[in-house]
Protein backbone atom coordinates (compact mmCIF):
# COMPACT_ATOMS: atom_id res chain seq x y z
CA UNK A 1 0.00 0.00 0.00
CA UNK A 2 1.62 3.45 -1.01
CA UNK A 3 1.90 5.91 1.54
CA UNK A 4 1.15 8.98 -0.53
CA UNK A 5 -1.76 9.08 -2.55
CA UNK A 6 -1.06 10.13 -5.78
CA UNK A 7 -4.45 11.52 -6.62
CA UNK A 8 -3.99 14.63 -4.03
CA UNK A 9 -0.71 15.09 -5.51
CA UNK A 10 -1.41 15.95 -8.89
CA UNK A 11 -1.13 19.52 -10.46
CA UNK A 12 0.41 20.93 -7.43
CA UNK A 13 2.99 23.32 -8.71
CA UNK A 14 6.66 24.20 -7.23
CA UNK A 15 5.23 27.25 -5.31
CA UNK A 16 2.65 25.62 -3.35
CA UNK A 17 5.65 23.05 -1.79
CA UNK A 18 6.06 23.67 1.99
CA UNK A 19 8.35 20.99 2.78
CA UNK A 20 11.57 22.03 3.89
CA UNK A 21 14.66 20.15 1.83
CA UNK A 22 17.31 20.26 5.41
CA UNK A 23 18.59 17.33 4.61
CA UNK A 24 19.27 18.15 1.57
CA UNK A 25 20.95 21.49 2.32
CA UNK A 26 22.64 19.94 4.98
CA UNK A 27 24.33 17.33 2.75
CA UNK A 28 25.06 20.12 -0.16
CA UNK A 29 26.92 22.30 2.09
CA UNK A 30 29.15 19.13 3.69
CA UNK A 31 30.02 18.29 -0.20
CA UNK A 32 33.61 17.42 -0.82
CA UNK A 33 34.50 19.67 -4.23
CA UNK A 34 37.26 18.23 -6.43
CA UNK A 35 38.42 19.50 -10.39
CA UNK A 36 38.12 17.32 -13.21
CA UNK A 37 39.64 19.01 -15.82
CA UNK A 38 37.96 22.64 -15.94
CA UNK A 39 34.96 21.22 -14.09
CA UNK A 40 34.40 21.93 -10.31
CA UNK A 41 32.66 18.40 -9.53
CA UNK A 42 30.83 18.05 -6.36
CA UNK A 43 30.94 14.72 -4.46
CA UNK A 44 27.89 14.43 -2.42
CA UNK A 45 25.80 11.93 0.08
CA UNK A 46 22.57 11.72 -2.77
CA UNK A 47 24.24 11.54 -5.98
CA UNK A 48 27.48 10.03 -4.96
CA UNK A 49 27.10 7.99 -2.33
CA UNK A 50 30.10 9.20 -0.55
CA UNK A 51 29.07 8.90 2.42
CA UNK A 52 26.83 6.58 2.59
CA UNK A 53 22.89 7.57 1.71
CA UNK A 54 20.87 8.38 4.84
CA UNK A 55 17.48 6.51 4.28
CA UNK A 56 16.07 9.91 5.49
CA UNK A 57 17.75 12.09 2.49
CA UNK A 58 16.19 10.16 0.03
CA UNK A 59 12.48 9.93 1.80
CA UNK A 60 12.80 13.91 2.46
CA UNK A 61 14.38 14.28 -1.23
CA UNK A 62 11.32 11.80 -2.64
CA UNK A 63 8.72 13.22 -0.37
CA UNK A 64 9.26 16.80 -2.14
CA UNK A 65 9.61 15.66 -5.42
CA UNK A 66 6.17 14.54 -5.15
CA UNK A 67 5.07 17.30 -3.68
CA UNK A 68 5.68 19.58 -6.58
CA UNK A 69 4.93 17.23 -8.95
CA UNK A 70 2.77 16.55 -11.70
CA UNK A 71 1.42 13.27 -11.34
CA UNK A 72 -1.32 12.35 -13.71
CA UNK A 73 1.09 10.19 -15.36
CA UNK A 74 1.64 6.41 -16.58
CA UNK A 75 5.34 6.35 -15.45
CA UNK A 76 8.44 7.71 -13.73
CA UNK A 77 11.65 8.33 -15.93
CA UNK A 78 15.33 8.50 -14.31
CA UNK A 79 18.57 7.34 -15.33
CA UNK A 80 20.98 5.51 -14.41
CA UNK A 81 22.57 5.74 -11.88
CA UNK A 82 21.81 8.96 -9.94
CA UNK A 83 18.09 8.99 -9.59
CA UNK A 84 17.68 5.53 -9.64
CA UNK A 85 17.24 5.76 -5.22
CA UNK A 86 14.58 8.42 -5.96
CA UNK A 87 12.86 7.13 -8.19
CA UNK A 88 12.24 4.30 -6.23
CA UNK A 89 11.73 5.80 -3.29
CA UNK A 90 8.98 7.64 -4.93
CA UNK A 91 7.43 4.75 -7.49
CA UNK A 92 7.41 3.31 -3.37
CA UNK A 93 5.19 6.23 -2.25
CA UNK A 94 2.84 6.95 -4.69
CA UNK A 95 2.62 3.06 -6.23
CA UNK A 96 3.70 4.96 -9.90
CA UNK A 97 5.71 2.44 -11.72
CA UNK A 98 9.35 3.94 -13.07
CA UNK A 99 11.24 3.33 -15.63
CA UNK A 100 14.97 3.22 -15.58
CA UNK A 101 17.31 4.29 -18.89
CA UNK A 102 20.69 2.36 -18.79
CA UNK A 103 23.67 2.67 -19.64
CA UNK A 104 24.33 -0.83 -20.98
CA UNK A 105 22.76 -1.92 -24.63
CA UNK A 106 19.93 -4.85 -24.46
CA UNK A 107 19.27 -4.78 -28.42
CA UNK A 108 16.06 -4.80 -27.49
CA UNK A 109 13.58 -3.90 -31.04
CA UNK A 110 12.62 -0.21 -30.43
CA UNK A 111 15.69 0.69 -28.31
CA UNK A 112 16.78 4.15 -28.24
CA UNK A 113 20.55 5.51 -27.61
CA UNK A 114 21.03 8.59 -25.98
CA UNK A 115 24.47 10.47 -26.05
CA UNK A 116 25.16 11.57 -23.29
CA UNK A 117 27.38 14.08 -22.30
CA UNK A 118 28.36 16.20 -19.04
CA UNK A 119 30.19 18.57 -18.12
CA UNK A 120 33.09 15.87 -17.15
CA UNK A 121 33.02 13.63 -19.62
CA UNK A 122 29.81 11.28 -21.94
CA UNK A 123 28.55 7.50 -22.25
CA UNK A 124 25.51 5.77 -23.93
CA UNK A 125 22.70 5.76 -22.51
CA UNK A 126 19.84 2.86 -23.77
CA UNK A 127 16.04 3.98 -23.37
CA UNK A 128 13.94 0.58 -23.88
CA UNK A 129 9.84 -0.10 -22.55
CA UNK A 130 8.44 3.19 -23.89
CA UNK A 131 5.58 3.27 -26.25
CA UNK A 132 3.96 6.23 -28.18
CA UNK A 133 0.98 7.69 -26.22
CA UNK A 134 3.18 7.42 -22.82
CA UNK A 135 2.97 10.16 -20.50
CA UNK A 136 5.98 10.42 -18.09
CA UNK A 137 7.76 12.37 -15.66
CA UNK A 138 11.81 12.64 -15.55
CA UNK A 139 13.26 12.44 -12.34
CA UNK A 140 17.16 12.91 -11.72
CA UNK A 141 18.99 13.74 -8.45
CA UNK A 142 21.16 16.60 -10.40
CA UNK A 143 20.78 18.65 -13.58
CA UNK A 144 23.87 20.43 -14.45
CA UNK A 145 25.03 21.34 -17.83
CA UNK A 146 21.69 20.05 -18.66
CA UNK A 147 23.07 18.26 -22.12
CA UNK A 148 21.71 14.77 -20.61
CA UNK A 149 18.19 16.11 -19.55
CA UNK A 150 18.26 18.07 -23.46
CA UNK A 151 18.93 14.40 -24.90
CA UNK A 152 16.79 12.43 -22.54
CA UNK A 153 13.48 14.89 -23.50
CA UNK A 154 14.34 14.57 -27.34
CA UNK A 155 14.87 10.83 -27.07
CA UNK A 156 11.72 10.38 -25.68
CA UNK A 157 9.82 12.84 -27.45
CA UNK A 158 10.95 10.50 -30.46
CA UNK A 159 9.45 7.09 -29.06
CA UNK A 160 6.00 9.59 -29.10
CA UNK A 161 6.19 9.74 -24.99
CA UNK A 162 4.46 12.79 -23.56
CA UNK A 163 6.71 14.43 -20.87
CA UNK A 164 4.61 15.81 -18.32
CA UNK A 165 6.76 17.19 -15.58
CA UNK A 166 10.53 16.89 -15.01
CA UNK A 167 12.10 17.29 -11.06
CA UNK A 168 15.80 17.10 -10.25
CA UNK A 169 16.72 17.02 -6.64
CA UNK A 170 19.76 19.37 -7.37
CA UNK A 171 20.34 22.18 -9.57
CA UNK A 172 23.88 23.72 -10.98
CA UNK A 173 25.14 26.00 -13.59
CA UNK A 174 22.59 27.13 -17.19
CA UNK A 175 21.79 23.32 -16.79
CA UNK A 176 18.11 24.36 -15.88
CA UNK A 177 18.14 27.54 -18.80
CA UNK A 178 19.71 25.73 -21.30
CA UNK A 179 16.61 22.66 -21.20
CA UNK A 180 14.41 25.20 -21.70
CA UNK A 181 16.06 26.73 -24.21
CA UNK A 182 16.71 23.78 -26.08
CA UNK A 183 13.35 22.14 -25.51
CA UNK A 184 10.54 24.54 -23.96
CA UNK A 185 10.47 22.29 -20.62
CA UNK A 186 10.56 23.72 -17.42
CA UNK A 187 13.17 22.02 -14.84
CA UNK A 188 12.03 22.21 -10.69
CA UNK A 189 14.45 21.99 -8.46
CA UNK A 190 14.53 21.35 -4.59
CA UNK A 191 17.75 23.18 -4.47
CA UNK A 192 20.18 25.06 -6.77
CA UNK A 193 23.75 25.62 -5.61
CA UNK A 194 27.20 27.39 -6.67
CA UNK A 195 30.44 25.51 -6.22
CA UNK A 196 33.25 27.12 -5.35
CA UNK A 197 36.34 25.75 -3.42
CA UNK A 198 33.07 24.60 -1.01
CA UNK A 199 29.14 24.01 -2.00
CA UNK A 200 26.73 26.64 -1.66
CA UNK A 201 23.41 26.68 -1.33
CA UNK A 202 21.67 29.37 -3.22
Amino acid sequence: MPLINAEKCRGISRENVTMDVELLKKSLRESLVMQRGEYRYFINQLTDSIPPIEPALVDEVAKASIECADLDIDYIVTMEAMGIHIAAVMGHLTDIPYNIIRKREYGLDGETRIIQKTGYGGSDMYLNGVKEGDIVMIVDAVISTGNTMVAVINALRSRGAIVKDIVCAIGRGDGIRNVMTETGYEVKTLACIDIGDVVKVI
